[in-house]
């Protein structure tokens, strides 16, 4: 999968077959409008193209209250992405200035002078250019006028995609790990850098990496314990991640951490990126009286959570 960050190196791209969207979470909805764009690309031996903006749109229009929580970081959707079999992305650069450009010149200048756009595979909700004025039927007038072709998504699978999204995004503030794993077509992740932390978990025999993330939008879900997963040296290990304010700990109450014990591992990994695949909801976060009743807690989840991965783990 190509990834462009301008418009400058797109004319190299053949017969563009294009969909435009955030497409947070590249979740199940998403990636049947995926499949869609990729077979018409085949039909007319051109490129698959998915066209995206950063940062969101709403940050940049609402940079007060925007109130995104994001399914994915930026580098977990491109991932995402070319995990489907995509030819290209191109992540335009959002700003006022782009927000304030007309429908007209959106197609006009973007899609046909600088993408030279062979058929466009659109939403039939979608709504694009300056005050929202552009959408499927303006797409039909503009089509004829400038010779590309338009692939109307049915409303039921554009509201399906939307039904999708917003029952993910509640699975995953109850704590909900099944049905949002159900929606995604795959376990939710958590990417993160190892940084370091205080020492506690060390100090009571599960010492843990403390997981940094890069981007402020990203949705977490529910405080509490997990069963998990990542993989590190092309070795898949399973753990514990702890998600929360860490009650039982004499330290800022307000500071919400993302911590994982891994299982059988005792290599120095600070300053590595994981991939954590929440696979398992164990608990709510609790508070204990003293930190040996929350090591006695600790070794109860991790009891659940070798039994929940089994044969997985290795002693």
């Amino acid at each position: 999968m190509r990834v462009f960050t301008s418009l400058d190196d797109v004319k190299t791209i053949k017969n563009p077959i294009v969909t435009i969207g955030t497409f947070d979470g590249v979740h199940l909805g998403h990636q049947k409008i995926i499949n869609k764009l990729i077979e018409e690309a085949q039909k007319f031996k051109g490129e698959s193209v998915l066209l995206t903006f950063l940062p969101h749109p709403r940050m940049i229009l609402y940079p007060q209250n925007h109130g995104l929580q994001l399914l994915q970081t930026q580098k977990e959707k491109l991932k995402s992405l070319a995990n489907t079999g995509i030819d290209n992305v191109i992540i335009i650069p959002f700003s006022l200035e782009f927000s304030r450009m007309s429908a007209w010149n959106f197609v006009r200048d973007l899609l046909v002078k600088s993408l030279e756009v062979h058929t466009l595979v659109i939403g039939y909700d979608h709504q694009f250019g300056k005050n929202r004025e552009g959408n499927i039927h303006y797409l039909r007038d503009m089509s004829e006028s400038f010779n590309f072709n338009v692939i109307e998504i049915s409303a039921k699978e554009s509201n399906d995609v939307n039904i999708s999204s917003t029952k993910i995004r509640n699975a995953l503030f109850k704590g909900d790990i099944q049905t949002a794993e159900n929606y995604l077509g795959r376990p939710f992740l958590i990417s993160g850098k190892v940084v370091k932390g205080d020492g506690i978990g060390t100090k009571i025999g599960y010492p843990t990496a403390n997981i940094s993330i890069d981007e402020e939008t990203k949705l977490i879900p529910k405080n509490g314990v997990y069963g998990v997963s990542t993989t590190y040296n092309k070795r898949e290990y399973f753990g514990l991640m702890n998600i929360g304010i860490r009650p039982s700990i004499k330290t800022n109450k307000t500071e919400h951490r993302i911590e994982m014990h891994i299982l059988n591992f005792n290599s120095p990994i600070y300053g590595e990126w994981l991939d954590i695949k929440i696979l398992k909801r164990v608990r709510n976060e609790i508070k204990f009286d003293s930190i040996k009743n929350l090591k006695k807690q600790i070794l109860k989840d991790e009891i659940i959570v070798r039994d929940f991965f089994g044969r997985h783990i290795v002693s």
